[in-house]
């Protein structure tokens, strides 16, 4: 008797989070573009990926890749789009797995990023200046040199942003209702805000609803949780010595670093700049997010002004 109220229990609060998961997922609207621009899809081995452009097509070339995080994609440039439009030709894309791209329930990888991050530049674009934010900026540094880009603008780059490799956290998220559940709950609006509390901004003021509706709508489309769950498990780490590539590129690099980040901190940024003697840029009153903080301070940055 026990036993069976024990399985029937069981069985109960299966249902009943499946229930709960199906209901955030029809409260997820089909997602708008992040940007403004034109939108186009960019066909790269089997997935449609979504980019915005805008700007004069004859202007130099300048790609935004977003970093990763569970609610990512293109909106993460939007204090900055429009207005370097006004100087470059912008693309932003969504990376495979993130924002309007499609997510496929792929086992996600760094080598996948970092070629696709490869094959977008060679494709779409000629001499461009590549902007690329946190775990992204480290696929952009790996691959540069197979590409023509003219110069490189990392926004606090890792190559560690989950330290270790954990499995069954990766096929812990990737089962079909424990796994969403807890994924439903790390990209709640009140998960959402948390995150950016506690290592995105330095000023939660500078966070507006807007983002956070947006980022929220993003995590709940479908699929949205297998990329992110390389992520966690640390499986998107790529396995590279950041410093020794950005040491050996023959291109011009700026690393970004808002002065109050702690992951990865401004004092691991100062140390791969002088490991790798490249340009180190900080921006005050900002986190992991500069370009969200600051945006026309890491306009002029990016600008070279």
């Amino acid at each position: 008797m026990k036993l069976r109220n024990v399985v029937g229990g069981a069985i109960g609060a299966v249902g009943a989070t499946a229930v709960a998961n199906r209901v955030l997922a029809s409260r997820a609207s089909e997602l708008e573009p992040p940007l403004d621009g034109t939108h186009r899809t960019y066909r790269w081995r089997g997935f449609d990926v979504a980019y915005t452009e805008a700007g004069d097509p004859e202007d130099p070339d300048l790609v935004l890749f977003h970093g990763v995080n569970a609610a990512a994609s293109g909106h993460e440039w939007r204090r900055v789009f429009d207005a370097l439009a006004e100087e470059y030709h912008v693309i932003a894309p969504d990376l495979p797995g993130f924002g309007r791209s499609d997510r496929p329930p792929l086992t996600y990888s760094a080598s996948l990023y970092q070629t696709f991050v490869r094959d977008f530049l060679v494709d779409e674009t000629d001499d461009a200046v590549v902007v690329a934010s946190s775990l992204v900026g480290a696929y952009v540094a790996a691959v540069a040199e197979e590409t023509d880009a003219s110069r490189l603008v990392l926004v606090c780059p890792t190559a560690t942003s989950i330290p270790g490799r954990r499995v069954w956290v990766r096929s812990l998220l990737r089962a079909p209702v424990v796994g969403q559940a807890i994924f439903n709950l790390i990209i709640s609006e009140r998960g959402i805000r948390y995150f950016h509390d506690d290592h995105g901004y330095d000023d939660m003021a500078n966070l507006d609803d807007e983002t956070v509706a947006y980022e929220w709508q993003t995590a709940h489309q479908p699929g949205a949780r297998y990329a992110t769950a390389s992520f966690l498990s640390g499986h998107l780490n790529p396995d590279i010595d950041l410093a020794a590539v950005l040491g050996d590129l023959s291109i011009p690099v700026t690393l970004v670093w808002g002065q109050e980040a702690e992951l990865p901190g401004l004092e691991t940024g100062r140390e791969l700049a002088e490991t790798a003697d490249v340009e180190l840029v900080s921006i005050g009153e900002s986190a992991l997010l500069p370009h969200v903080e600051h945006s026309e301070e890491f306009r002029a940055v990016v600008a070279g002004e």
